[in-house]
Formats: structure tokens, C-alpha cells, sequence
């Protein structure tokens, strides 16, 4: 294989791979570091706590501002740290719930994304999004 097909192998790769890289959003692992617990699920409580704060100071603006800049790699960070759960935590059935929770807030963002410069969208899709992640929170301290 040529270095093109190395490039193209390498460069697929990365771009397949989801979750657990900060390589698109380094900001998230700052997040991360913020919201670091004892534990995986800790620090997931504390980022779906942090997260909604942010997502409540996103209500209002338009576009890609501050708070909603923080709340899309706060996001990215809730989904790289959910798949670093100790294995014994992932064996739980509510694991798997908070793993649909995770995927219920992928797509909320994506729809959130969409409308991030259109009011009322915006916030209905902000207010979803909070909704989201107080769901998960409960989940996940049932784990703790």
C-alpha cells in the first residue's frame, strides 16, 4: 500500500471513530477537567449539571455565542465520558438506559444545531435539550 492509501486508511479511521476523542473538540476535555469525579459517572453528573446551566444561559441568543459555543462541547464531552464508565458500571441495566439517553441527546443537538440561529426553535429545542439531560442525571445517580 502507498502513502495515499495510508493517508486515505489513516484519515477514514479518524474520521469513523465516535466518541472518546477530544481530536475535533479540544474544549471538551477542558470541560471534562472541570467536571472530573471520583468516578465516570460522577464526572457524567456533574458535566449533565454543568451542561444544563449553559444550556439555560443559551436561551435567547442566536448563532454560534458563548454559551452556546461552551454548551456544544460540553455536549461532545458528555458523549466521549459516557464510554469511560469502569466495565462493571456498564453491565447495568441502567447503563444502557443512560447510553439511549446519550443518543436521545445526540440527536436533539443535531436538531438543535439546525435551528441554533431561528427563535422560537432555538430555545424550544434548548428547553428539549435540558429536559434530556435531567432525564439522563437521574439515571445515572441510580448508578452511583
Amino acid at each position: 500500500m502507498g502513502w495515499k492509501g495510508r493517508l486515505a486508511c489513516i484519515t477514514l479511521l479518524l474520521l469513523s471513530t465516535s466518541g472518546c476523542s477530544y481530536l475535533f473538540y479540544p474544549h471538551a476535555k477542558e470541560f471534562t477537567a472541570k467536571a472530573k469525579g471520583t468516578t465516570g459517572i460522577e464526572t457524567l453528573i456533574n458535566l449533565t449539571t454543568m451542561a444544563e446551566a449553559t444550556a439555560q444561559k443559551a436561551k435567547g441568543g442566536k448563532g454560534v455565542d458563548q454559551p452556546f459555543d461552551d454548551l456544544h462541547n460540553q455536549f461532545h464531552a458528555i458523549d466521549d465520558n459516557v464510554c469511560s464508565v469502569d466495565k462493571s458500571t456498564r453491565e447495568h441495566p441502567a447503563y444502557a438506559l443512560a447510553v439511549t439517553h446519550n443518543k436521545e441527546l445526540v440527536t436533539i443537538f443535531k436538531r438543535l444545531w439546525k435551528f441554533k440561529d431561528d427563535q422560537p426553535q432555538r430555545d424550544q429545542h434548548l428547553d428539549l435539550f435540558v429536559s434530556e439531560l435531567q432525564e439522563m442525571r437521574q439515571t445515572l445517580q441510580s448508578l452511583r
